[in-house]
């Protein structure tokens, strides 16, 4: 069993950080997150001081960072307070496995309740809005490259309800634009077929054949090179293209509450308002578990409450 204190709990982090590096293979960057929640779990104070004996430590701590706003005391968000939990009761599970301490501290440690977070769509006319806000339409425009580039963009969000690294992180080969539909690689890594509608395929085809075959002649890219790139011929970033879905709100008068996930959302809904089955919205979503596309049902269900409230003479 490990020795109690400060020694013996930083090198037990260090061996179960490496057992999922090793032994899981855990990308690098979840890697950052496990350490950096240990690493604040072991410097809380009184926490090396039972931390292998009992679940006090544990409970104590997170306790302490659910609480928000207390001056000295900063607490986290349900989300983040989640995977804090997660990532203690982890370690924990390795340690008793591994003989480090004596006891099934994980057991006694329950993991906040997921928030429940509804999306926020825009209603079809909002997003018609966004869309051509964007412009496009003008060659002779002076930012006419950058608009038709982030016009394409736009639509492509819409029209396949992509996740923004998924859009920005397609290739050529990824489209096929005569066959209507996009190969995307999701979380997980899990690949999945998502069809095109006529509108995004007419801009897309714009851009493909216009400025960006000029932007990449210079040579012949693998994969046929990003399908969205910048005045230089890279794929084009996070923040180029945050910037873009701002600019269109900006110009269509939504304020607040417009991200390049909200196309995404709208997609979501805007398809189940229109009768599509919930299972095939899950395979264009890419979800892995049904639940998280069941949100939407929810969120279709109180529109659905607002149109009777409004409409019918004795609601």
């Amino acid at each position: 069993m490990s020795d109690g204190g400060r020694a013996g709990l930083d090198a037990a982090i260090s061996a179960y950080l490496t057992y999922l590096r090793v032994e899981r293979g855990l990308a690098a960057a979840t890697l950052q997150a496990y350490g950096a929640d240990l690493a604040d779990y072991a410097d809380a104070r009184n926490t090396a001081r039972d931390w292998a004996d009992t679940p006090e430590a544990a409970a104590r701590y997170l306790a302490a960072r659910a609480r928000r706003g207390r001056p000295g005391d900063p607490g986290l968000a349900p989300t983040s307070l989640r995977r804090r939990a997660a990532a203690i009761r982890g370690f924990y599970r390795f340690a008793f496995a591994e003989g480090l301490v004596g006891t099934d501290i994980a057991a006694h440690l329950d993991l906040p309740r997921q928030p429940r977070l509804l999306p926020e769509p825009l209603s079809v006319s909002e997003t018609i809005a966004l869309l051509e806000a964007a412009g496009g339409e003008d060659p002779k425009a002076p930012d006419a490259v950058r608009q038709l580039r982030e016009r394409a963009l736009l639509e492509v969000l819409y029209s396949a309800g992509l996740r923004i690294s998924e859009a920005l992180g397609l290739d050529r080969e990824d489209l096929s634009v005569d066959g209507g539909w996009v190969r995307v690689i999701g979380k997980g890594n899990r690949e999945r077929q998502v069809p095109l509608g006529d509108v995004a395929l007419a801009w897309l085809r714009r851009w493909l054949d216009g400025p960006r075959a000029l932007l990449l002649a210079g040579g012949d890219p693998p994969r046929g090179g990003p399908v969205f790139v910048g005045k230089r011929g890279a794929r084009l970033s996070r923040q180029q293209a945050w910037t873009a879905v701002k600019r269109a709100a900006r110009v269509a008068g939504l304020h607040g509450r417009v991200s390049p996930h909200s196309l995404r959302h709208s997609f979501a809904t805007h398809l189940l308002e229109g009768g599509a089955d919930l299972r095939i919205v899950q395979e264009l979503l890419g979800h892995a578990s049904i639940s998280t596309t069941q949100l939407y049902t929810h969120l279709t269900g109180e529109r659905i409450r607002e149109v009777y409230a409004r409409a019918h003479p004795r609601a």
